[in-house]
């Protein structure tokens, strides 16, 4: 008797381990994924990103009133493709999500990848949990005012790149695509991540830098960010004039970051590094690991009480 009733607690215990791990999977299904090279905003100044202490992630994390946990969950629902009715002028990194404000920023100093003008690009977008759905990648136009919050406008009308459902390799999407030839300076490439499988689109800034013309070209890389003395001040108040600028939660915000861009266009000018080198972006994050740690504990330790509580006493 007292074996039948082991045997039939451990089985209760196994049929209701889906119950243990139910706050595990809610939170883990509401992570997906982001780029992270060209390195994207949400995961370059996210604990799990190499420049969460640049004046421009700090300037972000600040607006925002929190770190960038939660990188790969920068999404909308119902969106189907109505992005430029749904996500307002001013709000495009962010997706206009409060949680995400900070990212909409207008700063000429975000961690930013060095691109080859008409060259090769191969975008990896790290996914922490797969869809199917189609990827769309735009490049802002030349004479994109890095001092202004990115409007629809500053944006051509069809993506340079559209693929669909490519293959997920080694916790991440690779999607391949040629530059245009004719940008410099500062640009933004704008990632629209549609999926088919969810209701969701997902949105992503990267920034990335050009050669201007007339210079060596470099082959697309990553590099450090400028030196701390050259960065702007994220306190001090914008050289722009506030009404220059689109509504947007985050202007005041914005004004406060503005001051000190010369410095940082300067950095790009004379070939200073200007951005972070990421690592390991195409592993899931942090907290799903540890979510999944927590649930075999609760398991195992739910089992021992079930079968501690079932045994009989001796008399």
């Amino acid at each position: 008797m007292t074996r039948m009733t082991a045997r039939l607690s451990v089985r209760v215990a196994a049929a209701t381990a889906p119950l243990l791990l139910l706050p595990w999977a809610a939170g883990s299904a509401q992570a997906h994924g982001a780029p992270t090279n060209p390195v994207s905003r949400v995961y370059a100044c996210s604990p799990e990103g190499d420049a969460a202490r640049t004046p421009a992630c700090r300037a972000a994390i600040t607006a925002n009133g929190g770190p960038f946990t939660a990188w790969d969950n920068l999404r909308v629902a119902g969106v189907a493709g109505r992005d430029r009715q749904m996500i307002p002028d001013g709000r495009l990194c962010s997706g206009n999500l409060p949680a995400y404000r900070g990212l909409d920023l207008a700063r000429r100093d975000w961690p930013a990848t060095r691109l080859t003008p008409g060259g090769r690009l191969t975008l990896t977008y790290a996914s922490t949990i797969a869809h199917t759905g189609t990827f769309k990648l735009y490049l802002t136009k030349q004479g994109y005012d890095p001092s202004r919050p990115l409007a629809w406008s500053d944006l051509p009308a069809r993506p340079f790149a559209e693929v669909t459902d490519p293959p997920l390799r080694d916790g991440a999407y690779h999607v391949n695509a040629k530059l245009p030839a004719d940008r410099t300076g500062r640009q933004v490439l704008y990632t629209i991540w549609q999926n088919s499988s969810t209701p969701d689109t997902y949105y992503a800034c990267s920034d990335v830098v050009f050669p201007e013309r007339g210079k060596a070209a470099g082959a697309a890389r990553s590099t450090r960010p400028a030196p701390t003395a050259s960065a702007p001040d994220a306190s001090a108040p914008s050289a722009a004039p506030a009404s220059s600028a689109p509504s947007s939660p985050v202007a005041s915000s914005t004004d406060r970051s503005g001051h000190g861009d010369e410095h940082a266009e300067a950095a790009v000018g004379d070939g200073s590094p200007v951005a972070e080198t990421t690592h390991g972006g195409s592993g899931p994050s942090a907290p799903l690991l540890a979510g999944g740690a927590t649930a075999v504990l609760l398991l195992t330790g739910g089992a021992a009480l079930t079968l501690r509580l079932r045994r009989p006493r001796r008399r």
